[in-house]
């Protein structure tokens, strides 16, 4: 975290840099901000103010504030045939900047990618990385602001084993994103973790429907819970699946602490889940930074041609007591 405060203060001396003149008559008039007719089509993810999008809308309105950005925010339901067509949508309005979510993968953004950079629009990805595309344009500024997905996913295992005490022979279920691509890392990583720990893992995979709305994984992980009376743990790297563990366990009849729980991001219900314990861990994504820093990439690479930052923003696991020390901030849309 270190290197990225050192990032952050250094982008807000650039964005005020300009202000720092002689209070005389010639100068009555505070110079433009750095990024003042810019324009940036930005792909938030998921649905207008829920818990795993929200903080990514704050810190992209903050950023685009500073730097006198003009944002344009597109949401997708975590639909990536969704996001390829407001992809298109972007690059037909020729902005100077695109944000793209790197969930649809390489094979499908590639040529449009490279259609808009060849039209000079710079293109910058979040939340998935596209490796592929990252090394085409990353002199171009096409960088990533996300977690990095397999060792996320390891990292929520192992807080998983660690503070639930599970031990080897334990049965776990990973309901997860595995059959989409790039997206699923995350959920590979987290089984492979618990895997190597020596537990007994089952791999679920969400489906698309409950991939956009999440509460249907209710049922589904009751009808589980019950029909495995042995179960010990469950994780996931979805948000907003995340968030319905907690009643899940409480309509199978389960009290906190009963099963380890291991999943994602601070949506209101999460932040609820382990300050009463039913939920044991989570990798914190620090969604605000995945808003915040693609918007300072525009700037950048738009201004001053830097290339693309390869930023890591999961800044580690958040269990029951240190949720109290985050609810000031989650409650300002930081965390």
């Amino acid at each position: 975290m270190k290197n990225l405060r050192s990032i952050l203060v250094a982008t807000a001396a650039f964005a005020t840099i300009s202000l720092a003149v002689p209070a005389t008559p010639a100068f009555a008039q505070a110079a433009p901000k750095i990024g003042q007719g810019l324009t940036m089509y930005f792909q938030m993810g998921g649905n207008p103010g829920d818990g795993a999008t929200l903080p990514r809308e704050i810190g992209a309105k903050a950023a685009a504030e500073m730097f006198g950005v003009k944002l344009v925010e597109q949401f997708s339901s975590w639909a990536p045939e969704k996001m390829i067509n407001e992809f298109r949508q972007a690059v037909a309005a020729s902005p100077d900047c695109i944000e793209i979510m790197g969930h649809p993968g390489n094979a499908a953004f590639m040529p449009l990618v490279t259609q808009a950079e060849s039209a000079g629009i710079m293109v910058t990805a979040g939340n998935v990385p596209l490796e592929d595309i990252e090394a085409k344009f990353r002199q171009n500024g096409f960088g990533y602001a996300g977690t990095f997905l397999f060792e996320g996913g390891e990292e929520t295992a192992a807080a998983m084993i660690a503070e639930g005490h599970l031990k080897p022979g334990d049965e776990a279920l990973e309901y997860g994103l595995f059959s989409e691509g790039p997206r699923g890392e995350s959920d590979r990583g987290l089984a492979a973790g618990l895997k190597k720990a020596g537990l007994k893992v089952t791999e679920l995979t969400i489906s698309p429907q409950v991939d956009a709305d999440s509460a249907l994984a209710v049922p589904i992980l009751v009808a589980y819970i019950e029909r495995h009376p042995n179960l010990k743990a469950i994780g996931t790297q979805h948000g907003l699946v995340t968030s319905f563990i907690p009643q899940a366990l409480k309509e199978a009849g389960k009290k906190p602490g009963d099963i380890v729980v291991g999943g994602i991001d601070l949506a209101p219900a999460t932040v609820s889940g382990l300050a009463s314990g039913y939920i044991t861990t989570v990798l914190n994504q620090q969604l605000y930074l995945q808003g915040f820093l693609p918007v300072v990439q525009c700037v950048m690479s738009k201004r001053y041609y830097m290339p693309g930052l390869n930023t890591n923003t999961a800044s580690g696991t958040v269990n029951g007591t240190l949720i109290k020390k985050l609810v000031p901030l989650i409650k300002q849309g930081i965390e």
